[in-house]
């Protein structure tokens, strides 16, 4: 006869080795350093609030963004972005935003600490 202990651990195995584990998206950030070169190209400004986006002052939507950062652009360097939350910016709003800067090209996206 098999203890309970036993069932439970084989039981605990299968389950284990049975289950498929999926890796979510992964958001890349850009580290901040200190006595680096400046690039030739301003950095653009997002302010994401709750219910708007603005890309320098200028209300965008998310799908149309794209479109507005490429009208920055003067070089191949990459262009850099910097985005600041509002206090009330949901998790999902911030990464909806840097899934959306993610799939765009030469860019790199530097999140500021809200003070």
């Amino acid at each position: 006869m098999t203890s309970l202990i036993d069932v439970i651990f084989l039981l605990l195995l299968f389950f284990m080795l049975s289950s498929t584990f999926t890796r979510f998206s992964e958001v890349e950030f850009a580290v901040g350093r200190s006595g680096g070169t400046a690039s030739a190209e301003r950095p653009v400004f997002v302010s994401l609030a709750t219910v708007s986006l603005r890309l320098n002052g200028a209300e965008t939507a998310l799908d149309r963004l794209p479109s507005a950062l490429a009208a920055h652009r003067t070089g191949d360097t990459p262009l850099g972005v910097l985005v600041s939350t509002g206090t009330d910016v949901t998790a999902q709003r911030l990464t909806d935003l840097l899934v959306a800067l993610r799939a765009i090209p030469h860019i790199t996206v530097t999140v500021l600490e809200a003070t």
